[in-house]
């Protein structure tokens, strides 16, 4: 079959997106009873989906990674065009939830590590990030100011040390001491988070 004129071309050399939604978020609400990610943002959408919706458009095989027993918010990523992967282990912690999608995805050229709590990621630089990883050695991230943001993309040879991820070390602490190729940004999207009610607005 033949590509229409000027159709888009789709990359299959890119990363794998991986959405990390498997927090208990509870610097947001201590008790429990209020899942930010289902928060609706300004706009009438839910954080969830608008994370989901920025990391699918930039990389259309994205997989979200929740606790199991979250049907709503699985719904809602899944509305904003992430696989979901429900991983008990992920109840550990964000170094947990990223091994899971890690072992889940043994083929990916890659993958750019966004957080679902981070809802204002423009699209353009997760693509950025993606399209920095170029060989199986790369780790990519936006920065400023002498300050990492987010998402964070890894080439395919870091798979071995990312499985071994456990609990909640994040990429926090596996980065340090590592060759990181940065991406100048003044974009306060790749910095900026919700962890408490007033982070909404």
């Amino acid at each position: 079959m033949t590509a229409a004129p000027n159709a888009p071309l789709l990359r299959t050399d890119l990363p794998t997106g991986i959405l990390l939604a498997a927090g208990f978020g509870r610097r947001f609400d201590a008790a429990g009873k209020r899942n930010k990610l289902l928060e609706v943002l300004p706009g009438g959408r839910t954080v969830a989906w608008r994370s989901a919706r920025t990391l699918a458009a930039a990389l259309p095989d994205s997989v979200a990674v929740i606790r199991p027993g979250n049907p709503a918010l699985a719904e809602e990523l899944r509305r904003g065009g992430c696989r979901v992967l429900e991983s008990a282990d992920a109840e550990q912690g964000m170094g947990a939830a990223l091994r899971a999608a890690i072992a889940a995805t043994p083929d990916a050229r890659g993958w750019v590590v966004a957080l679902a709590d981070m809802p204002w990621l423009p699209m353009e630089l997760v693509r950025a990030v993606a399209l920095t990883i170029t060989t199986p050695g790369t780790i990519a991230a936006p920065w400023r100011n002498g300050q990492r943001g987010h998402p964070v993309g890894f080439g395919a040879a870091w798979r071995d040390d990312l499985l071994k991820l456990d609990g909640d070390e994040g990429a926090r602490g596996f980065l340090q001491g590592k060759p990181v190729t940065r991406i100048l940004t003044e974009d306060e999207g790749a910095f900026r988070d919700i962890d408490t009610p007033g982070d909404l607005g």
